[in-house]
């Protein structure tokens, strides 16, 4: 009888334990892609950390200066002369880097479509650390150069989420694509955080040029991360077992292989798809780089909050946003694959709250009351980057539906368009706010929120998630 017992316990229970390694390396908690998902966002995290130096120094003193003679010996070590530079002058400065982004980013998703995303995002992110790194000495040469040197890092910094793209075209399975490219994407807002937490104090303590120096090596260290740790595709890891390979080739056969040398530009033109996501960009970006290039100068100006002294309530909505932003690919994920909700209804209904913002763009009209509460105005500006992180399970990877083949090269082309608000933004925010700084904000917010909604109403219209006709492989094939 106990052997009986024992011989039917066998049975009932065993098949928890049958394949149990197979069945952990296609859990994403236990994989290579999950391994992958946080180096990226490491490295997203120093490609903004590097792109918002320039912001954050700009709000939290009054000139790129140098420390005071009284100042301790390892401060003055780092010290640089004062700059005497026109409020006109930096805006350009600030908006040199969007110039390179748009240059650079669509022949970047077309080149890691060729070359793979692995050698096209280390390779931008390289040169940007080692721009970095020469900063201090184009400023001393004078504003020209250090224009000159702004657009050339955003040359390379273009380049590196349109290859990322790639890479998770290869890497993610339709049902886990939203919390993988969401958590690597967070790092962006993670980035942002460490620089409002860190980059006052850094440049009080050792002078300004240290802050270039030391997220410039950051971002060289972060390379050798890179280049060693992440492949291409499944197939071209050495380490990844075979079960979890086969479980991601097999979920993306129907999607086809990379693009080759030739891209159907005429029929992505006409591709209504297309252009709905690219208008859902340009608003959800107008949005974003108002906040990341000017939140510091309204908190400064306006709600008269020191940045230097407050970094981190000043950065609590970039923490906010990426926790938030690390969770909606989750829940995505769980819609999904649950059969609660259709890959359209969830892609356009995650857009219409974060994206389009109607809480969001409801909140910053709100904060362009607050002309002197700023603990309020914080909490409202973080509400409103946690509720945009939605968005990022919803117009901003629809690429990765509609031609996962070309996601590098789309994702480039998209993100071209949100760079031109990007390009735009500081120069409106300037008009609007030279004479009156507090109706001036107002003007700002308020336009933000129109453009905004403009965009949802485009993209619930017009966005799609099948695959279009010009991105099949059968069709290359004819």
């Amino acid at each position: 009888a106990f052997v009986t017992s024992s011989v039917k316990w066998t049975k009932t229970v065993s098949p928890m334990w049958d394949n149990l390694p197979q069945r952990l390396e296609r859990c994403s908690a236990c994989s290579r892609r999950l391994r992958n998902t946080i180096i990226i966002s490491i490295i997203r995290s120093c490609t903004y950390l590097i792109c918002s130096i320039v912001f954050i120094e700009r709000a939290s003193s009054r000139n790129l200066g140098r420390p005071p003679p009284t100042a301790p010996l390892s401060v003055r070590l780092f010290q640089a002369r004062v700059y005497d530079w026109s409020s006109e002058t930096q805006g350009v400065i600030l908006s040199a880097i969007f110039y390179g982004y748009l240059l650079t980013q669509i022949p970047g998703g077309y080149l890691a479509g060729l070359l793979g995303g692995k050698l096209v995002a280390g390779a931008g992110l390289l040169v940007s650390s080692a721009l970095t790194l020469l900063t201090p000495l184009a400023s001393d040469l004078g504003a020209a150069y250090l224009v000159g040197l702004r657009v050339a890092q955003g040359m390379a910094q273009g380049v590196i989420i349109p290859a990322q793209f790639t890479l998770w075209a290869k890497w993610a399975p339709p049902l886990e694509r939203s919390r993988l490219v969401n958590f690597s994407s967070a790092g962006i807002s993670f980035g942002i955080f460490l620089t409002l937490i860190v980059g006052g104090v850094i440049s009080h303590s050792l002078g300004w040029p240290s802050i270039f120096y030391i997220f410039g090596g950051v971002g060289c260290v972060c390379c050798l991360l890179w280049f060693s740790l992440v492949y291409k595709d499944p197939q071209s890891h050495p380490f990844i077992g075979a079960s979890e390979k086969e479980f991601i080739t097999s979920s993306l056969t129907q999607q086809g292989s990379s693009h080759g040398r030739t891209v159907p530009i005429s029929a992505m033109l006409t591709s209504l798809p297309l252009w709905a996501i690219s208008v859902a960009f340009f608003s959800n970006y107008w949005l974003y780089i108002t906040l990341l290039t000017s939140l510091p100068m309204y908190m400064k100006t306006v709600l008269h909050f020191n940045i230097r002294e407050g970094g981190f309530l000043s950065s609590l909505p970039y923490i906010a946003s990426w926790f938030s932003g690390s969770l909606v690919g989750l829940l995505a994920d769980l819609l999904l694959s649950k059969n609660i909700c259709s890959l359209i209804t969830l892609r356009k209904l995650f857009s219409a709250l974060g994206k389009t913002m109607l809480i969001p763009s409801a909140f910053l009209v709100a904060v362009s009351y607050m002309d002197s509460n700023y603990i309020t105005a914080v909490v409202l500006l973080t509400l409103s980057l946690v509720i945009r992180s939605l968005s990022g399970a919803g117009c901003l990877i629809n690429h990765m539906d509609i031609a996962p083949r070309f996601a590098g090269f789309l994702q480039g082309v998209t993100s071209t368009f949100g760079t031109i608000s990007g390009v735009i933004t500081p120069s409106a925010v300037g008009f609007f706010t030279s004479q009156d700084a507090s109706a001036g904000w107002r003007k700002v917010f308020f336009l933000s929120a129109a453009i905004n909604l403009f965009g949802l109403i485009f993209y619930v219209i017009f966005g799609k998630v099948e695959i279009q006709d010009w991105a099949r492989v059968e069709l290359e094939l004819r």
